[in-house]
């Protein structure tokens, strides 16, 4: 198999298949391995190869995991096997990787499904939509920055010419990523996944790939295999394909912006309506939904920015990178982006999260503010279409505009104080959660960095 043999759709599994059909198909295709594939509490990849003649093990009793050996699973090495059963729905081959396809599934112990697989959580917020008749629709936009390292551990771009100091949108980057781009690109084609547009973003080396939305669990799965893939063929070429919200102090960041909406059993969208006294054209519905994230944004801040990297990104006043698309302000508006929350056409685009959130996690998040502000018939107040940037934060406090936590330790601790999540997430997983990030916080504080040895070694 060859990147220019792929063409879009070229892998899609059929629908309907049974489980000898999909052996059949697989076989057909050359794919020896199957990955039965969950996530961690970070949102990073786990699996274990499976032969395709033993894809029925999966789909039944399920491939098994020693659950205390995973991040955010709250097991003890005495405990039950974590048992992955996967969803023959989820079945997708690996352009990248041939001879391999992966499926998702459903994480379970002692045969119940585990509260602590974040993928879990999100089917237990679809579910509640489902019981009202809604879907929750989502398109998440991933920043990358690729990297080349050096011998003595520097990082720059791939493309050592991509030195502008403004290059959102060069076309040089474009051109001279392509080889990276089209590969990666090709391969999510391939699968069915409709990428439509392409662009270099405002660091060097920096892209965003766009592709359609879906419905949140699909979308949390695509954006899964999209990382998988954009590391992999990366990796292949001699780069890094980094993630990381905040690479370089100098270097704007990379978010994972989430856009959504809510639709009905035919389609249609709830959150639009031209009628809008506020001129948003938004429905009533999609103002609660909005009043009601931005009433929990300190504790979900936590949930969508999960590393303390992601506060070098979501900051306030003077920024090294010049522009920053990290808003703080938690406030709405037209197309403004210097507010949390943008007001595309009929849609909310929530700028809080960055590439190290877990999707399966941050979506279920929204989902659960979502409906406790429709529940409770919150509202978010007047939307802001100034310059947030240009205000002092007495002006920003005087139009009632408050600012998201400022670092990891505030935003857990926002987090634990907002009792609202363990009531909607699950109190076990959300503790283990505050714990592992408490621990990250300490880690990073006792860690010694270059600055303060440059700064302080001859310094007294």
């Amino acid at each position: 198999m060859t990147w220019t043999s792929l063409t879009e759709n070229a892998l899609l599994v059929p629908l309907g298949l049974d489980c000898a059909g999909a052996i059949d198909f697989l076989r057909s295709k050359g794919v020896g391995f199957v990955l039965a594939q969950f996530v961690d509490i970070h949102g990073v990849p786990k699996a274990k190869a499976v032969p395709v003649s033993h894809l029925g093990d999966v789909l039944g009793d399920g491939a098994g995991f020693a659950g205390a050996g995973v991040w955010g699973l709250g097991m003890k090495p005495h405990h039950a096997e974590f048992m992955l059963v996967g969803d023959l729905s989820t079945l997708t081959l690996l352009p990248w990787m041939p001879g391999y396809a992966r499926v998702m599934g459903t994480g379970t112990v002692k045969g119940a499904a585990h509260g602590f697989d974040t993928r879990n959580i999100l089917a237990a917020q679809v579910a509640r939509l489902a019981e009202r008749g809604w879907t929750l629709n989502t398109g998440l936009e991933p920043e990358f920055i690729l990297y080349c390292k050096g011998e003595d551990g520097s990082l720059t771009p791939i493309d050592g010419t991509d030195t502008l100091a403004k290059p959102a949108y060069d076309y040089k980057g474009i051109a001279r990523g392509r080889t990276f781009l089209e590969r990666l690109v090709v391969s999510l084609q391939a699968v069915g996944i409709d990428v439509y547009q392409i662009d270099h973003e405002d660091a060097n080396g920096q892209y965003e790939i766009n592709f359609h939305y879906a419905d949140a669990m699909t979308t949390a799965d695509q954006i899964t295999l999209f990382k998988m893939a954009a590391t992999e063929i990366a990796h292949e070429l001699g780069a890094i394909c980094s993630f990381m919200p905040k690479p370089k102090s100098e270097s704007t960041g990379s978010g994972m912006h989430v856009h959504c909406s809510l639709a009905d059993a035919s389609g249609r969208n709830l959150f639009h309506d031209r009628a809008d006294p506020g001129g948003l054209e938004l429905s009533e519905l999609a103002y609660h939904f909005l009043a009601g994230i931005m009433h929990h944004a300190p504790a979900l801040t936590a949930l969508m920015a999960p590393t303390v990297n992601s506060y070098k990104r979501l900051v306030v006043g003077r920024n090294l990178s010049g522009t920053t698309w990290a808003p703080v302000f938690i406030a709405y508006g037209d197309n403004n982006r210097t507010a949390m929350v943008r007001v595309p056409y009929g849609r909310l685009e929530i700028r809080t999260g960055d590439g190290a959130m877990n999707p399966y996690l941050a979506t279920a998040a929204l989902i659960a503010a979502g409906l406790d502000g429709i529940d409770r018939k919150l509202d978010p107040g007047p939307g802001h279409n100034c310059n947030f940037y240009e205000l002092s934060l007495d002006e920003v406090a005087a139009r009632g505009v408050s600012i998201l936590p400022q670092s990891l330790k505030e935003a857990v601790d926002a987090l634990e104080a907002d009792t609202f999540f363990a009531d909607a997430l699950g109190t076990g997983f959300i503790a283990e959660f505050v714990s592992l990030k408490r621990m990250e916080w300490l880690d990073y504080h006792r860690h010694v960095s270059e600055w303060e040895t440059s700064r302080y070694l001859s310094f007294y």
